[in-house]
């Protein structure tokens, strides 16, 4: 996969994610591109949700999406 190709099915991956996860503006689905414990705060607070939890569910979404983008 090249470095097009990789940016693609990151931009594919971060609209899906904002489908899912609508509460979650674009500057917190940024976050998730460097600042990965920002991003789970924001999600921690917008979810109500405890930071392991929000851990494990982008975990299970991102492999449950992957297998759908590959």
């Amino acid at each position: 996969m090249n470095a097009e190709q990789a940016k693609g099915k990151l931009s594919q991956f971060k609209g899906k994610l904002k489908e899912t996860w609508g509460r979650l503006t674009d500057d917190d689905i940024a976050l998730f591109d460097g600042k990965r414990d920002q991003f789970f705060g924001r999600l921690q607070e917008k979810y109500g949700l405890a930071k392991e939890d929000a851990e494990r569910r982008i975990r299970d979404f991102d492999d449950s999406d992957n297998s759908r983008l590959a």
